[in-house]
C-alpha cells in the first residue's frame, strides 16, 4: 500500500487500471519518497512495441476516471522489472530506482 498525504493507495488497483490502456504490455506501481505527502505514486511501464505513448498519454488516460491522488505523479517506461530467482516483480528495486532517477532528474518531491 501506498500512503499518499494520508490517503491510501493501493497499487494493485492503479496497474488493473493501466492494463486497460492501449499500448501497455505491463505496468508496476509503487510509492515513490516523498518529502511533502510521504510518498508519490510511481508508475514502471512496458510498453508494446509498436505503441508511442508518453509520460502525459497516461496521466490523461487517468485524468476523470480515477481519483486525482491516484494518478501516478511519476512515470517511467522501463524494458523489463528487476525479476526474483522465481519470477516475481523485486518492487523494492522499482523504488530504489524511482528515487534514483527521480534525484538524477532534480524533480522535487
Amino acid at each position: 500500500m501506498i500512503i499518499r498525504g494520508g490517503e491510501n493507495v493501493y497499487p494493485k488497483e492503479i496497474e488493473d487500471f493501466l492494463y486497460a490502456m492501449p499500448g501497455v504490455k505491463d505496468v508496476q506501481v509503487v510509492g515513490i519518497a516523498s518529502k511533502r505527502f510521504g510518498e508519490e505514486v510511481g508508475a514502471f511501464i512496458i510498453l508494446n512495441p509498436d505503441a508511442k505513448i508518453e509520460e502525459e498519454d497516461i496521466r490523461d488516460f487517468c485524468r476523470g476516471k480515477i481519483s486525482r491522488f491516484k494518478i501516478p505523479k511519476f512515470v517511467f517506461f522501463v524494458e523489463s522489472f528487476p525479476l526474483t530467482g522465481s519470477g516475481k516483480v523485486q518492487k523494492f528495486l522499482l523504488r530504489e530506482d524511482g528515487v534514483k532517477r527521480v534525484t538524477e532528474l532534480g524533480i522535487a518531491t
